[in-house]
Protein backbone atom coordinates (compact mmCIF):
# COMPACT_ATOMS: atom_id res chain seq x y z
CA UNK A 1 0.00 0.00 0.00
CA UNK A 2 1.61 3.69 -0.52
CA UNK A 3 1.78 6.27 1.59
CA UNK A 4 -1.64 7.54 2.01
CA UNK A 5 -3.71 9.62 4.38
CA UNK A 6 -5.32 6.89 6.37
CA UNK A 7 -8.12 5.02 5.83
CA UNK A 8 -11.95 6.12 7.96
CA UNK A 9 -12.35 4.31 10.80
CA UNK A 10 -16.59 3.84 11.92
CA UNK A 11 -17.08 5.93 15.02
CA UNK A 12 -18.29 3.23 16.72
CA UNK A 13 -15.28 0.93 16.75
CA UNK A 14 -14.32 1.84 19.88
CA UNK A 15 -15.59 4.28 22.90
CA UNK A 16 -13.83 6.39 25.94
CA UNK A 17 -15.01 6.10 29.08
CA UNK A 18 -15.09 9.26 31.92
CA UNK A 19 -11.72 8.34 33.01
CA UNK A 20 -10.09 8.09 29.86
CA UNK A 21 -9.85 4.70 29.35
CA UNK A 22 -10.47 3.55 25.44
CA UNK A 23 -12.30 -0.14 24.59
CA UNK A 24 -13.85 -1.71 21.47
CA UNK A 25 -17.63 -0.37 21.45
CA UNK A 26 -20.42 -2.54 23.23
CA UNK A 27 -21.67 -4.98 20.59
CA UNK A 28 -19.17 -4.07 18.23
CA UNK A 29 -16.81 -7.52 16.94
CA UNK A 30 -13.58 -7.40 18.43
CA UNK A 31 -10.70 -7.16 16.00
CA UNK A 32 -9.72 -10.22 14.24
CA UNK A 33 -7.80 -11.92 11.26
CA UNK A 34 -4.11 -12.74 10.76
CA UNK A 35 -2.87 -10.04 13.34
CA UNK A 36 -4.94 -10.73 16.02
CA UNK A 37 -5.62 -13.40 18.37
CA UNK A 38 -6.92 -13.99 22.04
CA UNK A 39 -3.67 -12.58 23.69
CA UNK A 40 -2.90 -9.81 21.93
CA UNK A 41 -6.58 -8.54 22.37
CA UNK A 42 -7.07 -5.39 23.86
CA UNK A 43 -7.67 -6.34 28.04
CA UNK A 44 -11.89 -5.34 28.17
CA UNK A 45 -12.13 -2.22 31.39
CA UNK A 46 -13.85 -4.83 33.48
CA UNK A 47 -11.03 -7.04 33.30
CA UNK A 48 -8.57 -4.12 34.39
CA UNK A 49 -8.29 -4.85 37.61
CA UNK A 50 -4.91 -4.26 38.52
CA UNK A 51 -4.35 -2.30 41.59
CA UNK A 52 -1.67 0.22 42.97
CA UNK A 53 -0.51 -2.24 45.71
CA UNK A 54 -0.21 -5.07 42.35
CA UNK A 55 1.85 -2.96 40.50
CA UNK A 56 4.25 -1.85 43.57
CA UNK A 57 4.36 -5.76 44.41
CA UNK A 58 4.95 -6.45 41.17
CA UNK A 59 7.91 -4.28 40.94
CA UNK A 60 9.20 -5.19 44.32
CA UNK A 61 9.10 -8.58 43.55
CA UNK A 62 11.29 -7.57 40.29
CA UNK A 63 13.54 -5.80 42.04
CA UNK A 64 14.41 -7.89 44.68
CA UNK A 65 15.87 -10.59 42.61
CA UNK A 66 19.69 -12.15 42.35
CA UNK A 67 20.46 -10.14 39.24
CA UNK A 68 19.72 -6.89 40.69
CA UNK A 69 21.85 -7.57 44.31
CA UNK A 70 24.65 -8.42 41.24
CA UNK A 71 24.04 -5.26 39.55
CA UNK A 72 24.79 -3.37 42.94
CA UNK A 73 27.22 -5.88 44.08
CA UNK A 74 29.58 -6.13 41.35
CA UNK A 75 29.76 -2.34 41.07
CA UNK A 76 31.47 -2.28 44.45
CA UNK A 77 33.51 -5.81 42.94
CA UNK A 78 34.86 -3.27 40.25
CA UNK A 79 35.81 -0.62 43.00
CA UNK A 80 33.16 1.80 43.81
CA UNK A 81 32.42 1.97 47.52
CA UNK A 82 29.12 1.79 49.28
CA UNK A 83 28.44 5.13 48.64
CA UNK A 84 29.20 5.36 45.11
CA UNK A 85 27.37 2.26 43.95
CA UNK A 86 23.81 3.30 45.82
CA UNK A 87 24.34 7.29 43.87
CA UNK A 88 24.76 5.23 40.63
CA UNK A 89 21.83 2.63 40.87
CA UNK A 90 19.29 5.29 42.48
CA UNK A 91 19.65 7.81 39.64
CA UNK A 92 19.73 5.32 37.23
CA UNK A 93 16.65 4.30 38.39
CA UNK A 94 15.03 7.91 38.74
CA UNK A 95 15.88 7.94 34.67
CA UNK A 96 14.70 4.80 33.50
CA UNK A 97 10.82 5.39 35.21
CA UNK A 98 10.21 8.43 33.12
CA UNK A 99 10.45 6.05 29.63
CA UNK A 100 8.43 3.42 31.75
CA UNK A 101 5.65 6.24 33.04
CA UNK A 102 5.36 7.27 29.03
CA UNK A 103 5.46 4.07 27.44
CA UNK A 104 3.05 2.41 29.86
CA UNK A 105 0.53 5.17 29.50
CA UNK A 106 -1.17 3.16 26.93
CA UNK A 107 -1.54 0.04 28.84
CA UNK A 108 -4.10 1.04 30.83
CA UNK A 109 -5.62 3.61 28.76
CA UNK A 110 -5.87 1.18 25.58
CA UNK A 111 -5.35 -2.66 27.15
CA UNK A 112 -3.14 -3.66 24.67
CA UNK A 113 0.46 -5.68 24.78
CA UNK A 114 3.76 -3.50 23.90
CA UNK A 115 3.81 -5.48 20.68
CA UNK A 116 0.66 -4.49 19.48
CA UNK A 117 1.37 -0.74 21.11
CA UNK A 118 4.83 -0.74 18.54
CA UNK A 119 2.40 -1.38 15.46
CA UNK A 120 1.59 2.66 15.48
CA UNK A 121 4.90 3.30 14.98
CA UNK A 122 6.73 0.48 13.25
CA UNK A 123 3.58 -0.50 11.90
CA UNK A 124 1.46 -3.79 12.19
CA UNK A 125 4.22 -6.18 10.39
CA UNK A 126 7.57 -3.94 10.89
CA UNK A 127 6.75 -4.02 15.38
CA UNK A 128 7.98 -7.72 15.07
CA UNK A 129 11.40 -5.74 14.16
CA UNK A 130 11.22 -4.48 17.97
CA UNK A 131 9.56 -7.35 19.75
CA UNK A 132 11.96 -9.89 18.49
CA UNK A 133 15.02 -7.77 19.42
CA UNK A 134 13.35 -7.03 23.09
CA UNK A 135 12.01 -11.13 23.04
CA UNK A 136 16.01 -11.87 22.47
CA UNK A 137 16.94 -9.98 25.33
CA UNK A 138 14.67 -11.44 27.36
CA UNK A 139 15.79 -14.88 26.30
CA UNK A 140 19.24 -14.17 27.60
CA UNK A 141 18.06 -12.66 30.52
CA UNK A 142 16.09 -15.60 31.11
CA UNK A 143 18.78 -17.75 30.90
CA UNK A 144 21.16 -15.73 33.04
CA UNK A 145 18.44 -15.87 35.67
CA UNK A 146 17.68 -19.79 35.43
CA UNK A 147 21.80 -20.53 35.74
CA UNK A 148 21.10 -18.15 38.81
CA UNK A 149 18.32 -20.44 40.23
CA UNK A 150 19.71 -23.38 39.26
CA UNK A 151 22.96 -22.59 41.12
CA UNK A 152 20.59 -22.22 44.49
CA UNK A 153 19.53 -25.55 43.77
CA UNK A 154 22.93 -26.90 43.18
CA UNK A 155 23.91 -25.24 46.67
CA UNK A 156 21.07 -26.57 48.81
CA UNK A 157 20.91 -30.07 48.05
CA UNK A 158 24.61 -30.41 48.27
CA UNK A 159 24.03 -28.75 51.39
CA UNK A 160 21.23 -31.33 52.32
CA UNK A 161 23.25 -34.56 50.31
CA UNK A 162 26.94 -33.84 50.95
CA UNK A 163 30.09 -33.76 48.68
CA UNK A 164 28.61 -36.72 46.55
CA UNK A 165 26.34 -33.74 44.59
CA UNK A 166 29.09 -30.93 44.64
CA UNK A 167 31.98 -32.89 43.52
CA UNK A 168 30.03 -34.50 41.05
CA UNK A 169 31.65 -35.41 37.78
CA UNK A 170 32.38 -32.29 35.50
CA UNK A 171 30.65 -31.72 32.40
CA UNK A 172 32.04 -28.78 30.13
CA UNK A 173 33.09 -26.94 33.36
CA UNK A 174 30.77 -27.81 35.91
CA UNK A 175 29.22 -30.69 37.56
CA UNK A 176 26.69 -32.48 36.08
CA UNK A 177 24.82 -32.01 39.18
CA UNK A 178 24.86 -28.25 38.73
CA UNK A 179 23.46 -29.17 34.76
CA UNK A 180 20.49 -30.98 36.31
CA UNK A 181 20.11 -28.58 38.94
CA UNK A 182 19.19 -25.77 36.12
CA UNK A 183 17.14 -28.43 34.34
CA UNK A 184 14.83 -28.59 37.26
CA UNK A 185 14.70 -24.45 37.79
CA UNK A 186 14.17 -24.27 33.90
CA UNK A 187 11.20 -26.61 34.15
CA UNK A 188 9.38 -25.18 36.86
CA UNK A 189 8.99 -21.85 35.60
CA UNK A 190 7.20 -23.70 32.79
CA UNK A 191 5.05 -25.13 34.67
CA UNK A 192 4.62 -21.58 36.56
CA UNK A 193 3.86 -19.30 32.98
CA UNK A 194 1.72 -22.08 31.62
CA UNK A 195 -0.70 -20.84 34.63
CA UNK A 196 -1.25 -17.56 33.16
CA UNK A 197 -0.95 -13.92 34.10
CA UNK A 198 -3.57 -14.41 37.43
CA UNK A 199 -1.29 -16.98 38.90
CA UNK A 200 1.99 -14.58 38.02
CA UNK A 201 -0.34 -11.47 40.06
CA UNK A 202 -0.94 -13.53 43.48
CA UNK A 203 2.88 -15.59 43.17
CA UNK A 204 4.17 -11.74 42.78
CA UNK A 205 2.16 -10.80 45.30
CA UNK A 206 3.51 -12.85 48.49
CA UNK A 207 6.90 -12.94 47.10
CA UNK A 208 7.81 -9.78 47.07
CA UNK A 209 7.89 -8.96 50.95
CA UNK A 210 9.32 -12.97 51.44
CA UNK A 211 12.38 -11.52 49.46
CA UNK A 212 13.06 -8.54 51.11
CA UNK A 213 12.65 -9.91 54.84
CA UNK A 214 15.82 -12.30 53.40
CA UNK A 215 17.76 -9.81 52.00
CA UNK A 216 17.96 -8.15 55.77
CA UNK A 217 18.50 -11.45 57.13
CA UNK A 218 21.48 -11.78 54.91
CA UNK A 219 22.88 -8.50 56.17
CA UNK A 220 22.31 -9.62 59.65
CA UNK A 221 24.12 -12.29 59.04
CA UNK A 222 27.11 -10.89 57.47
CA UNK A 223 27.34 -7.17 60.42
CA UNK A 224 27.14 -10.27 62.87
CA UNK A 225 30.41 -12.20 61.23
CA UNK A 226 31.82 -8.60 60.51
CA UNK A 227 32.00 -7.37 63.72
CA UNK A 228 29.31 -4.58 63.64
CA UNK A 229 28.14 -2.80 60.68
CA UNK A 230 31.18 -0.24 61.13
CA UNK A 231 33.57 -2.77 59.27
CA UNK A 232 30.73 -2.70 56.28
CA UNK A 233 30.59 1.45 55.75
CA UNK A 234 34.24 1.34 56.42
CA UNK A 235 35.37 -0.14 53.10
CA UNK A 236 37.17 2.21 51.00
CA UNK A 237 36.66 3.39 47.19
CA UNK A 238 39.27 1.72 45.24
CA UNK A 239 38.84 4.45 42.76
CA UNK A 240 38.35 8.16 45.17
CA UNK A 241 35.97 10.45 43.79
CA UNK A 242 38.01 12.09 41.14
CA UNK A 243 38.99 10.54 37.28
CA UNK A 244 38.74 7.09 38.27
CA UNK A 245 35.34 6.79 39.58
CA UNK A 246 33.93 9.56 36.90
CA UNK A 247 35.42 7.00 33.73
CA UNK A 248 33.63 4.30 35.00
CA UNK A 249 30.40 6.11 36.60
CA UNK A 250 29.17 6.79 32.63
CA UNK A 251 29.10 3.13 31.48
CA UNK A 252 28.17 1.80 35.27
CA UNK A 253 25.23 4.19 34.74
CA UNK A 254 24.33 3.11 31.37
CA UNK A 255 24.56 -0.58 32.74
CA UNK A 256 21.98 0.46 35.43
CA UNK A 257 19.82 2.14 33.32
CA UNK A 258 20.13 -1.04 30.71
CA UNK A 259 19.07 -3.12 33.36
CA UNK A 260 15.60 -2.64 33.77
CA UNK A 261 15.33 -0.84 29.72
CA UNK A 262 13.28 -4.29 28.62
CA UNK A 263 10.52 -3.14 30.86
CA UNK A 264 10.84 0.37 30.23
CA UNK A 265 9.77 -0.90 26.47
CA UNK A 266 7.70 -3.72 27.24
CA UNK A 267 5.84 -2.29 30.54
CA UNK A 268 2.09 -2.28 28.77
CA UNK A 269 2.29 -6.11 28.57
CA UNK A 270 1.33 -5.19 32.61
CA UNK A 271 -0.19 -2.00 32.82
CA UNK A 272 -2.78 -3.47 30.53
CA UNK A 273 -4.11 -4.77 33.02
CA UNK A 274 -4.02 -1.38 35.17
CA UNK A 275 -7.20 -0.17 36.58
CA UNK A 276 -6.30 3.16 35.68
CA UNK A 277 -3.62 5.32 35.02
CA UNK A 278 -2.73 6.97 39.07
CA UNK A 279 -2.41 2.64 39.83
CA UNK A 280 0.33 2.48 36.85
CA UNK A 281 1.68 5.81 37.90
CA UNK A 282 1.76 5.43 41.70
CA UNK A 283 2.61 2.03 41.79
CA UNK A 284 5.40 2.24 39.37
CA UNK A 285 6.75 5.15 41.01
CA UNK A 286 6.42 3.96 45.00
CA UNK A 287 8.09 0.52 43.77
CA UNK A 288 10.68 0.83 41.18
CA UNK A 289 13.29 3.29 42.51
CA UNK A 290 13.04 3.20 46.22
CA UNK A 291 12.97 -0.63 45.87
CA UNK A 292 15.97 -0.80 43.84
CA UNK A 293 17.86 1.61 45.88
CA UNK A 294 17.44 0.26 49.08
CA UNK A 295 17.97 -3.33 47.34
CA UNK A 296 20.99 -1.25 46.14
CA UNK A 297 22.10 -0.46 49.40
CA UNK A 298 21.48 -4.12 51.16
CA UNK A 299 23.29 -5.53 48.54
CA UNK A 300 26.16 -3.17 48.98
CA UNK A 301 26.42 -3.55 52.14
CA UNK A 302 26.51 -7.60 52.27
CA UNK A 303 29.18 -7.63 49.59
CA UNK A 304 31.18 -4.78 51.82
CA UNK A 305 31.27 -7.24 54.35
CA UNK A 306 32.18 -9.96 52.80
CA UNK A 307 35.23 -7.67 52.11
CA UNK A 308 35.95 -7.22 55.44
CA UNK A 309 35.43 -10.84 56.44
CA UNK A 310 36.78 -13.24 53.33
CA UNK A 311 39.39 -10.43 52.25
CA UNK A 312 37.49 -10.06 48.91
CA UNK A 313 34.67 -8.59 47.60
CA UNK A 314 31.74 -11.70 46.78
CA UNK A 315 29.50 -10.52 44.45
CA UNK A 316 27.57 -13.42 43.89
CA UNK A 317 24.81 -13.93 46.80
CA UNK A 318 24.67 -17.75 46.35
CA UNK A 319 28.50 -18.37 46.34
CA UNK A 320 28.57 -15.87 49.70
CA UNK A 321 25.42 -18.03 51.21
CA UNK A 322 27.31 -21.17 50.78
CA UNK A 323 30.19 -20.26 53.15
CA UNK A 324 27.44 -20.20 56.40
CA UNK A 325 27.90 -23.06 58.48
CA UNK A 326 24.74 -22.58 59.88
CA UNK A 327 22.55 -24.94 57.52
CA UNK A 328 19.03 -23.33 58.44
CA UNK A 329 20.49 -20.10 57.83
CA UNK A 330 22.26 -21.15 54.34
CA UNK A 331 18.25 -22.95 53.40
CA UNK A 332 16.28 -20.14 54.08
CA UNK A 333 18.88 -18.09 52.03
CA UNK A 334 18.84 -20.05 48.71
CA UNK A 335 15.35 -20.50 49.16
CA UNK A 336 15.22 -16.73 49.40
CA UNK A 337 17.54 -17.02 46.00
CA UNK A 338 14.90 -19.36 44.46
CA UNK A 339 12.12 -17.30 45.29
CA UNK A 340 13.21 -14.19 44.10
CA UNK A 341 14.95 -15.75 41.27
CA UNK A 342 11.36 -17.34 40.11
CA UNK A 343 9.50 -14.01 40.72
CA UNK A 344 11.68 -11.84 38.42
CA UNK A 345 12.56 -13.80 35.48
CA UNK A 346 8.62 -15.48 35.24
CA UNK A 347 7.53 -11.50 35.34
CA UNK A 348 10.30 -9.83 33.54
CA UNK A 349 11.25 -12.61 31.11
CA UNK A 350 8.70 -15.00 30.27
CA UNK A 351 5.83 -12.89 30.14
CA UNK A 352 6.85 -10.26 27.55
CA UNK A 353 8.61 -12.30 24.60
CA UNK A 354 5.55 -14.89 24.94
CA UNK A 355 3.71 -11.43 23.90
CA UNK A 356 6.26 -10.76 21.52
CA UNK A 357 6.52 -13.92 19.77
CA UNK A 358 3.17 -14.57 19.31
CA UNK A 359 3.02 -11.12 17.32
CA UNK A 360 5.79 -12.96 14.67
CA UNK A 361 2.80 -15.16 13.68
CA UNK A 362 -0.55 -14.07 15.70
CA UNK A 363 -2.83 -17.39 14.44
CA UNK A 364 0.07 -19.90 15.02
CA UNK A 365 2.05 -18.71 18.05
CA UNK A 366 -0.05 -18.75 21.16
CA UNK A 367 1.01 -16.91 24.94
CA UNK A 368 2.38 -20.40 26.11
CA UNK A 369 4.15 -21.52 23.01
CA UNK A 370 5.91 -18.23 22.69
CA UNK A 371 6.93 -18.92 26.52
CA UNK A 372 8.21 -22.20 25.68
CA UNK A 373 10.50 -20.67 22.68
CA UNK A 374 11.82 -18.42 24.97
CA UNK A 375 12.75 -21.41 27.76
CA UNK A 376 14.43 -23.16 24.65
CA UNK A 377 16.29 -19.89 23.72
CA UNK A 378 17.48 -18.80 26.78
CA UNK A 379 19.42 -22.01 26.95
CA UNK A 380 21.09 -21.75 23.58
CA UNK A 381 22.44 -18.09 24.80
CA UNK A 382 25.16 -20.00 26.76
CA UNK A 383 23.88 -17.66 30.59
CA UNK A 384 26.51 -19.33 32.27
CA UNK A 385 29.05 -17.59 30.29
CA UNK A 386 27.62 -14.00 30.33
CA UNK A 387 27.16 -14.32 34.07
CA UNK A 388 30.83 -15.80 35.01
CA UNK A 389 32.28 -12.13 35.55
CA UNK A 390 30.78 -8.49 36.46
CA UNK A 391 32.66 -6.81 33.84
CA UNK A 392 31.11 -8.41 31.11
CA UNK A 393 28.05 -8.70 32.85
CA UNK A 394 27.72 -5.00 33.69
CA UNK A 395 29.60 -3.54 30.92
CA UNK A 396 29.17 -5.76 27.90
CA UNK A 397 25.76 -7.61 28.97
CA UNK A 398 23.87 -4.44 29.98
CA UNK A 399 25.08 -1.61 27.92
CA UNK A 400 24.74 -3.14 25.02
CA UNK A 401 21.08 -3.95 25.92
CA UNK A 402 20.14 -0.44 27.17
CA UNK A 403 21.91 1.06 23.98
CA UNK A 404 20.28 -1.09 21.72
CA UNK A 405 16.69 -0.64 23.46
CA UNK A 406 16.97 2.73 24.61
CA UNK A 407 16.77 3.29 20.42
CA UNK A 408 13.18 2.09 20.20
CA UNK A 409 12.03 3.45 23.49
CA UNK A 410 13.07 6.80 21.92
CA UNK A 411 10.64 5.63 18.56
CA UNK A 412 7.60 4.69 21.05
CA UNK A 413 7.58 8.03 22.91
CA UNK A 414 8.47 10.34 20.39
CA UNK A 415 5.18 8.56 18.14
CA UNK A 416 2.90 7.92 21.15
CA UNK A 417 3.28 11.48 22.64
CA UNK A 418 4.65 13.99 20.55
CA UNK A 419 2.77 12.74 17.32
CA UNK A 420 -0.24 11.03 18.13
CA UNK A 421 -0.68 12.66 21.37
CA UNK A 422 -1.41 9.79 23.04
CA UNK A 423 -4.38 8.91 20.40
CA UNK A 424 -4.42 5.52 18.70
CA UNK A 425 -7.21 3.62 16.98
CA UNK A 426 -7.77 0.33 18.59
CA UNK A 427 -9.15 -1.64 15.51
CA UNK A 428 -6.54 -0.25 13.09
CA UNK A 429 -3.86 -1.76 15.43
CA UNK A 430 -5.09 -5.29 13.71
CA UNK A 431 -6.06 -4.48 10.35
CA UNK A 432 -4.18 -4.23 6.81
CA UNK A 433 -4.96 -1.27 4.94
CA UNK A 434 -5.65 0.89 8.39
CA UNK A 435 -3.49 3.80 9.36
CA UNK A 436 -0.83 1.38 10.97
CA UNK A 437 -0.30 -0.42 7.67
CA UNK A 438 2.29 2.53 6.07
CA UNK A 439 3.84 0.65 3.30
CA UNK A 440 3.67 -3.19 3.08
CA UNK A 441 3.00 -3.09 7.00
CA UNK A 442 6.42 -1.58 7.13
CA UNK A 443 7.31 2.19 8.73
CA UNK A 444 10.79 2.00 6.92
CA UNK A 445 10.94 5.58 9.14
CA UNK A 446 11.11 3.77 12.02
CA UNK A 447 13.84 0.74 10.84
CA UNK A 448 15.80 3.41 9.93
CA UNK A 449 15.50 5.49 13.36
CA UNK A 450 16.49 2.84 14.81
CA UNK A 451 19.16 1.47 12.98
CA UNK A 452 20.77 4.79 12.93
CA UNK A 453 19.88 4.66 16.88
CA UNK A 454 21.43 1.63 17.53
CA UNK A 455 24.21 2.41 15.47
CA UNK A 456 25.56 4.89 17.25
CA UNK A 457 24.86 3.59 20.79
CA UNK A 458 26.40 0.40 20.47
CA UNK A 459 28.73 0.16 17.62
CA UNK A 460 31.78 2.11 19.11
CA UNK A 461 31.44 -0.82 22.65
CA UNK A 462 33.47 -3.52 23.59
CA UNK A 463 32.12 -7.11 23.31
CA UNK A 464 34.40 -8.51 25.98
CA UNK A 465 34.33 -11.45 27.33
CA UNK A 466 32.30 -12.69 24.34
CA UNK A 467 34.23 -11.62 21.22
CA UNK A 468 37.63 -9.10 21.18
CA UNK A 469 37.72 -5.70 19.93
CA UNK A 470 35.05 -2.77 18.93
CA UNK A 471 32.88 -3.42 15.86
CA UNK A 472 33.39 0.69 14.93
CA UNK A 473 36.45 1.93 17.00
CA UNK A 474 35.66 5.59 15.90
CA UNK A 475 32.54 5.38 17.83
CA UNK A 476 34.16 4.20 21.07
CA UNK A 477 33.42 7.77 23.08
CA UNK A 478 29.90 7.32 22.44
CA UNK A 479 29.45 3.95 23.75
CA UNK A 480 29.51 5.11 27.53
CA UNK A 481 26.52 6.76 26.90
CA UNK A 482 24.68 3.94 24.94
CA UNK A 483 21.36 4.33 26.23
CA UNK A 484 20.98 8.29 26.18
CA UNK A 485 22.47 8.25 22.66
CA UNK A 486 20.16 5.57 20.90
CA UNK A 487 17.25 7.03 22.42
CA UNK A 488 17.75 10.44 21.60
CA UNK A 489 19.40 9.60 17.71
CA UNK A 490 16.06 7.87 17.38
CA UNK A 491 13.69 9.97 18.53
CA UNK A 492 15.22 12.81 16.81
CA UNK A 493 15.55 11.21 13.44
CA UNK A 494 11.99 9.58 13.69
CA UNK A 495 10.51 12.77 14.36
CA UNK A 496 12.48 14.07 10.88
CA UNK A 497 11.49 11.22 8.84
CA UNK A 498 7.51 11.37 10.24
CA UNK A 499 7.10 15.34 9.41
CA UNK A 500 9.08 14.65 5.91
CA UNK A 501 6.44 12.38 5.84
CA UNK A 502 3.45 14.43 6.73
CA UNK A 503 4.54 17.18 3.67
CA UNK A 504 4.48 14.51 1.68
CA UNK A 505 1.36 13.24 2.38
CA UNK A 506 -0.14 16.60 1.93
CA UNK A 507 1.35 17.56 -1.34
CA UNK A 508 -0.12 14.19 -2.66
CA UNK A 509 -3.64 14.91 -1.17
Amino acid sequence: MTDTAPTATPPTTQVTLADGRVEIAPGAPAPSGPYANEDLLPVPVEKRTWTTYNFSALWVGMAHNTASWTLASGLIAVGMDWKQAVFTIALANVIVLIPMLLTGHAGPKYGIPFPVFARASFGIRGANLPAVVRALVACGWFGIQTWIGGEAIYFLAGKLIGSGWTDAAKVGGYAWTMWLSFAIFWALQVVIIYRGMETIRRFENWAAPFVLVGAFVMLWWMSDKAGGFGPLLDQPSKLGWGADFWTLFAPALMGMIGFWSTLSLNIPDFTRYGRSQKAQTWGQALGLPTTMTLFAFLSVMVTSGSQAVYGEAIWDPVQLAAKTDNTVGLLFALVTVLVATLSVNVAANLVSPAFDFSNIAPRRISFRAGALATCVLGVLIFPWKLYSDPQGYIFTWLGLVGGLLGTVAGILIADYWILRRSKLDLADLYRQGGRYWYEGGWNWRAVVAFAAGGVLAVGGASFKPLVDGRPIPALADLADYGWAVGLGTSMVLYLLLMAVRGRGTRRAG
